[in-house]
């Protein structure tokens, strides 16, 4: 079996993810979130996380200093995405903002397409989280943050909730 059939396989058997025209879209986050894979001497991800950039997400208007702190400090802790999983992975991140959207590109190699799934996901969650982490208080949200932060206050802690360790690979 070649690699990519491989990897096409894994994600289509991962409850987490649906067959999208180019690659797989993350249903686990309420962000757009799509990975594809492509294989040449190493099967290399490449995640894309659409997020609204803070202007985008408040009604309010929001500082131009604010504003690029927020997306620095966003941008920052992406970079951070590798310790939501126990691999070594080497991660490039690139980060823009078009049209009130925060763009969120990861990509990187991993040799293990069984494993794929997983560590996508548990990346693409990594950087639902961290957004919500950067909500600025004060501030009136929209959709989807709003639904975002309405899920992480009332929700009841689970055995699942109370954090752990990054995934087991």
């Amino acid at each position: 079996m070649s690699t990519d059939a491989a990897v096409r396989r894994a994600f289509e058997r991962h409850e987490t993810y649906t067959d999208a025209d180019e690659g797989f879209v993350v249903e686990t986050t309420v962000f757009d979130s799509r990975v594809v894979a492509e294989a040449s001497e190493e099967t290399v991800y490449t995640l894309t996380i659409r997020t609204p950039t803070l202007a985008g997400a408040v009604e309010e208007d929001v500082g131009d200093n604010l504003l690029a702190g927020w997306f620095e400090t966003f941008e920052r802790r992406v970079e951070d995405a590798p310790k939501a999983v126990r691999a070594e992975i080497d991660l490039t991140v690139d980060m823009h903002s078009e049209d009130g959207e925060a763009i969120v590109t990861l990509q990187f190699p991993f040799d293990r397409p069984d494993r794929a799934p997983a560590v996508v996901k548990a990346m693409a969650e990594y950087v639902e989280g961290t957004y919500v982490e950067g909500v600025v208080p004060g501030f009136t949200y929209r959709p989807p943050v709003s639904e975002l932060l309405a899920d992480a206050t009332h929700s009841e802690e689970t055995e699942h909730d109370r954090g752990g360790g990054p995934l087991p690979l």
